[in-house]
């Protein structure tokens, strides 16, 4: 039952879509005013997550670089934007309304953050649902607040979502040990909080920044973190070697 979590989350996010669709016509000026509320809740949680970890200052800025290079030669973003274009040319008839931008920013906000890494791991590991549970209210909530400003796309976001959250649970319920490390996921869940404090940028409009294209930095910044000691070992090896 490992895949439970991941489970009731994605359904969660159905759901809440399809509450969103059955909502009457929200006022424009409300659903604006709406999102920029959810944009600085969001903003909020990035920031607090990053803010966590500053023991770690070097190894999220060394992420992020490297990370940003990866994606960019990678052109994530312009892959996301890419399916999330097919996806809106597959639903035009739908009248679905943006569904690329829907899908992109659903997805980023749903599955990058420590709730969905820790969650996982936990699930995975310890067939222990509690963190996924309560993630699954709050994205609940928010697809349904999502759905009814940036439209039917977000429904689209359900299925990275159950890949990654899924993906994690079962590398954690057949790796197990290294992803207990506490100092691993203190780096990759500050990591994911600059990534949720840009997408809170991107929500508010102030200035538009390529997200997906610095996704490798979830990847780098737990890397970085498991070598540290050797890095460390190296470096005062060779300091003595040279006094």
């Amino acid at each position: 039952m490992f895949l439970l979590g991941a489970s009731l989350n994605t359904l969660a996010v159905i759901a809440g879509t399809l509450l969103g669709l059955a909502l009457p016509n929200i006022p424009e000026r409300m659903k604006t005013t709406v999102m920029h509320g959810l944009a600085l809740t969001v903003l909020l949680i990035g920031l607090s997550m990053a803010l966590a970890d500053s023991k770690d200052i070097l190894i999220i800025i060394m992420a992020m670089v490297i990370g940003g290079v990866l994606g960019e030669w990678l052109s994530i973003e312009q892959g996301l934007y890419w399916l999330g274009k097919w996806l809106e040319r597959k639903t035009a008839h739908a009248n679905a309304g943006n569904v690329a931008q829907a899908f992109v920013t659903a997805s980023l906000v749903f599955c990058v953050g420590s709730m969905a890494i820790v969650g996982a791991i936990q699930s995975g590991l310890a067939d222990n649902q509690s963190i996924l549970i309560a993630k699954s209210m709050l994205d609940f909530t928010s697809s349904v607040v999502f759905t009814s400003t940036l439209g039917f796309g977000v429904i689209f976001s359900a299925i990275p979502l159950f890949l990654y959250e899924g993906g994690i649970a079962t590398g954690a319920h057949f790796a197990g040990a290294i992803l207990q490390n506490p100092g691993i996921i203190s780096a990759l869940s500050a990591t994911g909080g600059l990534l949720i404090s840009a997408i809170g940028m991107n929500l508010l409009g102030i200035r538009k920044l390529a997200v997906g294209n610095l996704l490798p930095a979830l990847v780098v910044a737990p890397l970085l973190k498991w070598a540290e000691p050797t890095a460390v070992g190296m470096a005062h090896a060779v300091i003595q070697a040279l006094s």
